[in-house]
């Protein structure tokens, strides 16, 4: 069996987040993500989408100098983060946000810090990340372990109750 610490609800140093507003009216619905003049924004480097069908879990990995900014724009993800940066304050932290259609929220990642997710909505899950680097094809600037690996004490699996 898998050891498993509960999610701190003290957030990931670095870690920052923005509750985003929809706005509706009678056409649809507009929802801003990151702006320039946003308190978070640190610099642009590309955007892209990426997928999760349902249970899918896509974990663990991190950047060295990238900082990334995850938005749920379809379905629902729960965005995990475990620090094991050296010296770090919150060395051993873990933090959990439900994102999506029932949480608009962006969720500032920084260097360093392990992250993944897991589609936790019934049909696929669409994520838009706004990272501050563009991807480089030639020396990627990503570092990978296994979703499961017994280093990051994190269970993805459904917690009934």
């Amino acid at each position: 069996m898998k050891r498993f610490e509960a999610p701190s609800k003290k957030l990931i140093d670095g870690v920052r987040t923005k509750p985003l507003k929809v706005v509706p009216d009678e056409r649809g619905r507009l929802m801003e993500m990151l702006r320039a003049d946003d308190d978070l924004f640190l610099k642009f480097g590309q955007v892209y989408l990426t997928a999760a069908y349902p249970g899918a879990v896509k974990a663990w990995h991190y950047h060295e100098r990238q900082t990334d900014h995850f938005v749920c724009v379809s379905g629902m993800m729960k965005v995990v983060l475990y620090d094991d940066r050296e010296g770090s304050p919150t060395r051993g932290v873990i933090n959990e946000f439900f994102i999506g259609d029932h949480n608009p929220l962006l969720v500032q990642i920084p260097p360093l810090v392990f992250h993944g997710f897991k589609c936790i909505s019934e049909h696929e899950a669409l994520v838009v990340n706004i990272p501050t680097e563009v991807y480089d094809y030639a020396k990627p600037d990503e570092f990978r372990i296994d979703a499961h690996d017994p280093r990051i004490p994190y269970d993805w699996a459904r917690k009934d109750g």
